[in-house]
């Protein structure tokens, strides 16, 4: 199978990533089935769908006309037969449990077609453990995409060791027609690329309010009006070498035995889990929330990342 052979996508599992991704194949000309066994969440889902449509209408990402019809490519159903029966590609979008995602991928390579490739949105658990439970491990591979997908072109693709190159090639090629950047991660291992740059910052940060030398809100100004801007230009090496190996090497040094290596999760976050403190899901983590308060802080990161895509495309 190449890229042109894609001709009907299937997104299995219509929540926080699910909607995202039916919409940007749907806006770039694919007919998506959206399903969920829930038909409130699937309702939600396309609401939001459309939400999101008008707000990047009205940042000029998306054209007035591509509105309706790019809705219109987007079929949402609760029978998951019918939702992947004739897919050439189903994008497993699902809650982050083991046993659910094997159980449905189980459920699809008896339901898809042969030629069908399955692809797991996943974040942490690798693509050969969800093979496992096929019978077609050459076209199961995981496609991390980033929270909103909408927004935010990367998706990680990690092969399984049984995963086939045309499987890789085929689902790489069809983000880049999307739009999307896909990046290839080389060899399995938990949390890919992004989550593992990701965990290691946090772990810092909880440290560094732990022991009292900042607050969660200056620990988020460091990062989002100082190196947080330089990172939407270049990346952690192209940045290093800029300053100098040298220079970095020496502030390594001074630094690592004194930055936070522990491998449990810090108190300061269990404790307010614990608590039910889950952040604005919640109404309340380290900080407060309302729900006007989460939907401006929503406007203000979608209309920085259209800024970002927009100065930084190539030309």
């Amino acid at each position: 199978m190449t890229v042109d052979d894609i001709t009907r996508i299937a997104v299995v599992g219509a929540g926080l990533m699910g909607h995202g991704i039916a919409q940007e194949f749907a806006v770039a000309g694919y007919e998506v089935q959206l399903h969920d066994q829930s038909a409130d969440v699937l309702g939600h889902a396309i609401g939001r769908i459309e939400g999101n449509l008008e707000l990047l209408v009205g940042l000029g990402m998306v054209g007035q006309d591509q509105f309706g019809p790019a809705l219109s490519r987007i079929r949402a159903t609760a029978s998951l037969g019918e939702a992947v029966a004739e897919a050439d590609l189903v994008v497993e979008a699902v809650f982050e449990d083991l046993g659910l995602k094997q159980r449905l991928l189980a459920d699809l390579d008896r339901l898809c077609a042969p030629r069908a490739i399955l692809a797991s949105n996943t974040s942490t658990f690798l693509p050969s453990t969800l093979a496992a439970a096929t019978r077609r491990p050459d076209k199961v591979l995981v496609a991390h995409y980033f929270n909103p997908p909408h927004l935010l072109p990367l998706v990680e693709l990690v092969r399984g060791e049984a995963t086939s190159d045309e499987t890789v090639t085929t689902v790489c090629d069809l983000l880049v027609r999307i739009g999307k950047r896909p990046v290839l991660v080389q060899k399995e291992v938990p949390g890919f690329i992004g989550n593992r740059l990701l965990v290691a910052l946090f772990r810092e940060a909880l440290a560094l309010v732990e022991q009292g030398i900042a607050t969660p809100e200056d620990v988020d100004a460091v990062v989002t009006h100082g190196f947080g801007r330089r990172f939407g230009a270049a990346g952690p090496f192209a940045l290093w070498e800029l300053a100098g190996l040298d220079l970095i090497g020496e502030v390594m040094a001074r630094l690592l035995p004194e930055i936070a290596d522990g491998h449990e999760v810090s108190p300061l976050l269990t404790d307010r889990v614990a608590r039910g403190e889950f952040g604005v899901k919640a109404g309340k983590g380290f900080y407060d929330w309302t729900p006007e308060a989460a939907e401006a802080l929503r406007r203000r990161i979608a209309a920085a990342l259209v800024a970002v895509a927009r100065w930084s495309a190539p030309a």
